[in-house]
Formats: C-alpha cells, sequence, structure tokens
C-alpha cells in the first residue's frame, strides 16, 4: 500500500470545490433569492388582464399563470385566476375545488350567473383568488354557439364583478385552441401573455398564434395586444435551446421577459400537492425564476404608467 505525503509547504485550498458548475449555480441563486428579498412594488390599484394562451399543448401555460399569479400576491398585488380550461388544471394547482357539483365558469358563460357567485379565496394568499373549472365546461363550446353575443360574455361578467370587487390583475388560463373559450378569453382581455417552451415546435404554434390575435383585434377586440412572451422549459446545455431563445427575442425584443424558466422537478411535483411552486418550495431554481418574471411584468406596469 502506498501513502502520499502532503508536503507541509502546501497549504490546504480552501476554495477547493467553489469553482465548480453546482458551486456557481448555488451561489447564483442566493443572490437572486437576496435580490427578490429588497424588491418592492406599488400597485395603482388599475386593473391588468392578461390572457395566457398558446395554442399548443405542453408549453408550461397552466403552470406559468398559476405560478405568476402566486408570484404576483406575494407581491401585495390581489389577482383574480379565470380558469377556462375545462381540465381545471389551474383550480387544482391553486387547491380550490372543482368537481362537477362546484359553480364554475360555465355557470357564468352559459347561465349568465355572477362572477362573484363562483370566485373561491386560494388558501395560498389571501390576495389570490379563483374562478374554477369543471368538467362542465367541456361542453360549453358547442352550448355558447347558440348563445347571443357568444363571444362578449366573459367580458360582461369580468366588467361587472370588477365594480364591486377590484384587483390588479386578472390572469385568464385558455384551453390550448382557438375556441369560443380561448375567443372570450381574448375579447375579455387587453394582453396577450405567451408562454413558449424553447424548442423548435413552439416557433411554428406562436405564428399561429399572432395570427388568431390579428383576427381578434381586427373583428372584437381592437385593444388586445401581446405584450409578454415567457420562455419555459429552457435547457442551457441544449444549443437549440438558446438559438430558439435568441430567435424569439430577435423578432420580439420588448415582449420577451428577461427572466427564463429552466426545466425543474420542484415545478412539476407542486401540483400534485394542490399547490404553486411558489408556496411548495419558494426557494427553488424555478420559483424564483417566476417570483422574477412577476417582478417583470408588475415593473412594466408601472412604467406603462408612468408614461
Amino acid at each position: 500500500m502506498f501513502h502520499v505525503k502532503q508536503s507541509e509547504k502546501t497549504p490546504a485550498n480552501d476554495s477547493f470545490g467553489m469553482d465548480t458548475p453546482l458551486a456557481r449555480e448555488l451561489a447564483d441563486l442566493s443572490a437572486r433569492r437576496r435580490a427578490l428579498e429588497a424588491v418592492h412594488v406599488e400597485f395603482t390599484g388599475e386593473t391588468r388582464v392578461l390572457t395566457v394562451s398558446n395554442q399548443k399543448g405542453g408549453v408550461g401555460k397552466t403552470t406559468s399563470a398559476v405560478n405568476i399569479a402566486s408570484a404576483l400576491a406575494g407581491l401585495g398585488a390581489s389577482v383574480l385566476v379565470i380558469d377556462l380550461d375545462p381540465q381545471g388544471n389551474a383550480s387544482t394547482a391553486l387547491g380550490v375545488p372543482h368537481n362537477a357539483d362546484t359553480p364554475s365558469v360555465y355557470d357564468v358563460l352559459i347561465d349568465e350567473f355572477p362572477l362573484a357567485e363562483i370566485v373561491q379565496p386560494s388558501p395560498e394568499s389571501p390576495r389570490l383568488f379563483c374562478a374554477p373549472s369543471t368538467i362542465h365546461l367541456a361542453g360549453a363550446e358547442i352550448e355558447l354557439v347558440a348563445q347571443v353575443a357568444r363571444e362578449h360574455r366573459l367580458r360582461r361578467a369580468l366588467q361587472d364583478y370588477l365594480v364591486d370587487h377590484p384587483v390588479d390583475f386578472v390572469i385568464i388560463d385558455c384551453p390550448p385552441s382557438l375556441g369560443l373559450l380561448t375567443i372570450n378569453a381574448f375579447t375579455a382581455a387587453s394582453e396577450v401573455f405567451i408562454p413558449i417552451q424553447c424548442e423548435y415546435y413552439a416557433l411554428e404554434g406562436l405564428s399561429q398564434l399572432l395570427g388568431s390575435i390579428q383576427m381578434i383585434q381586427k373583428h372584437l377586440n381592437p385593444a388586445l395586444h401581446l405584450s409578454t412572451i415567457l420562455l419555459t422549459m429552457f435547457d442551457g446545455r441544449t444549443r437549440l435551446a438558446q438559438q430558439v431563445a435568441e430567435e424569439v427575442r430577435t423578432h420580439f425584443p420588448t415582449q420577451v421577459l428577461n427572466t427564463v424558466i429552466p426545466r425543474s422537478v420542484r415545478v412539476s411535483e407542486a401540483p400534485s400537492f394542490g399547490q404553486t411552486v411558489i408556496a411548495y418550495d419558494g426557494q427553488s431554481a424555478g420559483a424564483i425564476a417566476y417570483r422574477e418574471a412577476a417582478v417583470e411584468i408588475a415593473s412594466r406596469v408601472t412604467q406603462s404608467k408612468e408614461k
């Protein structure tokens, strides 16, 4: 057996392991946590309505909607999430019951229930509320065809609600299709918020969605515009993800947030506990990224008011 004797003249390397990729990542996360703790955002009380949409499924649309909503509530904003997806995933993530007997957005769109009668508080925050979806919403696409003013039903219900229940943000989570539910969301909102997965097919879906937005602008809601693009499921180790991010930023330099959402196990785990990642593990990399994105969105609101 051989033993290597360390020279007494060679000092121990106290920085050993401190310049590894993992160490740098941990140091970066710590710095970002401290920066978020120092953030202070003021809200004017004016309501901003964003519809979160992407015709391509699996891009982190619902995940982004609920986590941005929770992060905004954490900044002090009052937030209403309207779940327009029949799957009800946003309702699940916010811990809001949405079984078949629960009054839901379906009742608002089809039976003209007041929105205030179906809105429930989320257990995550006293400033976070949800208008839940139920399985009945799956049939609303067909039933809405015969309704009067079918494209404006959500808009009118939301306007009535905001008179007595003002909030800072309304975030509408759409199904991954351009049917009457999504058209109702586009008509009710002033801004479109698009999460984009950093993969090639996401770019094709984006061009289709932009065409849909232009159609809504022309015929139903001239005030609608694309305000926010969030890059999701970003893997910095792949060249493809970097290329997609660069291309999107080139075409939409003012709409794309600086923050990117990394692939994260914590983000994927959170809904199974009926929580957003903000509540599930607020110090994780995914939660920090969503909190940073929320700060960017809130700051853009402030800047737009000043202009």
